[in-house]
């Protein structure tokens, strides 16, 4: 009896050895993030006159990031991949990756990733963020920002593909409007329409260092059981250590309702593998307002090892298509990855 419980447990044992290299492996990464940030434009303030411009509140702060990803291999050559984020101890990034091989592959996102269109949403070159961050009408980061971005959704499902080294494309497709519901369950009344949208890379094109796209879809209204039309197209080209870009994005809003152009411009120069600089240029025209936003940033990152050192200044006015709002938003930051 003894020996039939020896073998017994020998044989369990092997199983989940088995088991746990099918598996695959799990890894885990981080970064940490010191800022020292100054929102000083006239509407940064959250105030209701201008006596209290730069009262915003202690503006050092930290972010810490730890992503968790794990994978294996399926018995067809496929691929299984999963991760979560955990940033500032609350998960910001949930997604389920099955890669096809040359059939491409097909992404879950329960948390924040872009679907669609909004992969292409903003492909100006940038030495750290982009014109619009930190841009808003009170300063509290909450009261929207620059507008005429097109928009993909941000949960559920994104097909990705390449043919090539010329041609990248992908789908997404965004249920309804309300957050991603736990395994077993829904949420939400199921208000608002699906984002429904795709986009198209090409690059040599016979000129070295090009790359043109284009992306197209409808993304949920604001106004029940309505749809908005999203067009985008960009354009960049590298010559040399310049980099220089420029996109053109169109929402048309369903109804009565403003519909919105806009048009963005950058260039960066990377001064070596670990020095960059640039400078975005952005404006939006509004069909209900006489008032163009426009905004204009500058960054510069540097890098050594695992440690980015990186500044960025970026001014407003008109912010949302209203006279007189003005936005200026200032962060110097360094980074460490581990």
């Amino acid at each position: 009896m003894t020996n039939w419980k020896k073998a017994g447990l020998t044989a369990l044992a092997s199983s989940l050895v088995a088991t746990s290299a099918f598996a695959g492996a799990m890894s885990v990464s981080g970064t940490a993030n010191l800022t020292y940030t100054a929102n000083t434009g006239q509407e940064d303030t959250q105030a209701a006159d201008e006596t209290a411009v730069g009262v915003d509140g202690s503006r050092w702060g930290l972010n810490k990031s730890l992503s968790f990803s794990g994978s294996g291999e399926l018995d067809n050559g496929w691929t299984v991949s999963v991760s979560n984020t955990l940033a500032n101890g609350s998960s910001s990034g949930i997604g389920m990756t099955i890669d096809m091989n040359d059939m491409g592959s097909l992404n879950y996102e329960a948390s924040t990733g872009a679907r669609g269109i909004g992969k292409i949403k903003d492909m100006m070159p940038t030495a750290d963020e982009d014109v619009g961050n930190g841009i808003d009408v009170d300063g509290s980061g909450t009261a929207g920002g620059l507008s005429g971005t097109v928009s993909g959704g941000t949960q559920g499902f994104h097909y990705a593909n390449t043919m090539g080294d010329s041609v990248e494309f992908g789908f997404g497709y965004a249920p309804k409007s309300q957050a991603g519901g736990a395994q077993g369950g829904v949420s939400g009344a199921g208000a608002g329409e699906s984002n429904v949208s795709g986009f198209i890379k090409l690059k040599e094109l016979g000129i070295d260092g090009l790359e043109v796209g284009l992306g197209v879809g409808e993304s949920n209204s604001s106004a029940d059981g309505q749809t908005d039309d999203n067009t985008t197209m960009y354009a960049t080209y590298v010559w040399g250590n310049f980099t220089f870009g420029v996109q053109m994005s169109e929402v048309e809003t369903s109804g009565a309702t403003a519909d919105d152009e806009q048009t963005r411009w950058g260039v960066l120069y990377a001064v070596n593998d670990e020095i960059s600089i640039s400078y975005q240029n952005h404006e939006n025209d509004d069909s209900s307002s006489g008032s163009d936003e426009e905004a204009s940033g500058i960054s510069a990152s540097y890098t050594s090892g695992g440690i980015t050192y990186k500044i960025h200044r970026n001014t407003a006015d008109n912010v949302s298509n209203a006279t007189s709002n003005e936005s200026e938003h200032t962060e110097i930051g360094v980074t460490f990855a581990f």
